[in-house]
């Protein structure tokens, strides 16, 4: 039989309690994948990759690595599908590599880049402090709130925002596939970061104009200024927790609440009250953290919120007591993944 040496006999299957036993040692030591695909994404790995399959030996040379520690690494990834080697050693780009690419249509390689950066590793490190105190991990490592520590670090700063924009730019076309936005004539892009949501929606709305809003440093590198885009976009300097442009159409406020405690969503929120017109819509989009014992992004999120933030992920229940405290009635629910549900909600009166 392949794989069974000659005269050796065969091994046995695994036991129920060996199965078990492996499946828990493989999940203690799954920080190893994070750091194998922050390895891959720090050497642009996939970039090397895209012109066709190659050795590590040759992805070595290209890259400036060491060969044989780089197979190791490949072959680790390639366990999870990241990656795949051919008979003839070779490796090659798969669907989970592609995103990788810093060239690609949806790259995530910033996103993977810096959540592999020393400011989440050593939140994450300290999670069993912030279970036992009720207290931000972040803060018990560096002594400050996350935000305030990235504003004071321009390197930090520029790679977060990157970052932020590469997990939006993922997710803005779904947002924008399952909310018929033809009704509205213009919007407003709460806490926006650079604008990839606002983007996607005047991409396929030709009639909307829209205006971003999040800290001066933040809008300082907007992706709106795109030809088709032309005098229908502002990118303005603000603050959601003192004031927004007023009498839009509709507002968007994309994976903000996740960030922040329940009592500063509901500040957040009711700026957002006082903008928005009657006849307006809010639209919160986040993780919406289902029942049940399955995996979900919600789910990761909130403990990563819970690692680095104070803020936490959300039940729809939750997040409409948050809407309901603020001034407003929840009206419909869209899902387009687990990343991103789209919390349609109206002024209450």
């Amino acid at each position: 039989m392949a794989g069974v040496r000659p005269g050796a006999a065969e091994a046995p299957p695994p036991s129920g309690t060996a199965q078990v036993t492996d499946e828990l040692l493989e999940l203690s030591l799954g920080y190893l994948y994070s750091a194998a695909l922050h390895s891959a994404a720090r050497f642009n790995l996939a970039d090397h990759l895209a012109a066709g399959p190659r050795t590590a030996g040759e992805l070595a040379r290209a890259a400036g690595l060491d060969g044989p520690y780089l197979y190791r690494l490949l072959r680790f990834l390639a366990t999870k599908g990241v990656f795949r080697e051919d008979e003839r050693g070779r490796f090659h780009l798969t669907a989970l590599a592609e995103p990788l690419r810093t060239d690609g249509e949806h790259s995530l390689r910033d996103y993977v880049l810096v959540r592999g950066e020393p400011v989440f590793w050593r939140s994450a490190a300290q999670l069993h402090e912030a279970v036992r105190t009720g207290t931000t991990a972040f803060e018990n490592v560096y002594g400050v709130p996350f935000y305030d520590h990235v504003a004071a670090d321009a390197d930090l700063s520029r790679a977060f925002n990157s970052s932020m924009a590469a997990f939006s730019e993922a997710l803005s076309n779904g947002v924008v596939e399952a909310f018929d936005f033809g009704g509205f004539r213009t919007a407003v892009d709460v806490g926006g970061g650079r604008g990839g949501l606002l983007r996607a929606v005047l991409r396929a709305n030709p009639h909307m104009a829209g205006t971003l809003v999040d800290l001066a440093s933040v809008v300082a590198g907007h992706v709106l200024d795109v030809p088709e885009l032309t005098g229908r976009w502002k990118a303005e300097a603000g603050d959601f927790f003192v004031s927004l442009p007023a009498g839009a159409d509709v507002y968007l406020l994309k994976h903000v609440l996740a960030s922040w405690p329940d009592e500063d969503c509901v500040r957040i929120l009711r700026t957002c009250r006082e903008a928005v017109p009657a006849h307006g819509r809010l639209l919160v989009v986040n993780a919406l953290i289902p029942a049940g014992n399955e995996p979900h992004a919600g789910k990761t999120g909130d403990i990563l919120m819970m690692t680095v933030l104070n803020g936490r992920g959300r039940t729809l229940g939750e997040y409409e007591t948050l809407l309901e405290a603020a001034g407003f009635r929840t009206v419909r629910v869209l899902d387009t993944s687990s990343h991103a549900s789209v919390v349609e909600a109206v002024p209450a009166s």
